[in-house]
């Protein structure tokens, strides 16, 4: 059984272990739906194996934190700020096959 798997989720990749929780943009799976993502890679101890499955769980969505951002430019009294909160979902990896 590997002990670690590499996933690939909205673009981007997660090394991931079986009972982890992360936090990843917002997927189109309900909340409690269980579905598998792409598996680029599993390894253990010895090395490391293309291929193999992984079964992950959304939790739940969340939005992320607040982020302000302020934009000035000096000597021309203009000032902006915006901001925005991501939307994420929580998952966890229920397990890990090669």
């Amino acid at each position: 059984m590997p002990d670690y798997a590499v996933i690939a989720l909205g673009g981007k990749q997660y090394r991931v272990r079986a009972g982890e929780r992360l936090l990843v943009d917002r997927l189109q799976h309900d909340e409690g739906s269980s579905f598998e993502p792409r598996v680029l890679a599993t390894g253990d101890g010895d090395g490391i194996a293309d291929g193999g499955t992984v079964t992950a769980t959304v939790e739940e969505h969340v939005l992320g934190k607040k982020i302000r951002v302020f934009t000035y430019k000096p000597k021309r009294n203009s000032r902006k700020t915006r901001g925005h909160r991501s939307r994420l979902s929580r998952v966890r990896i229920e397990s890990i096959t090669a």
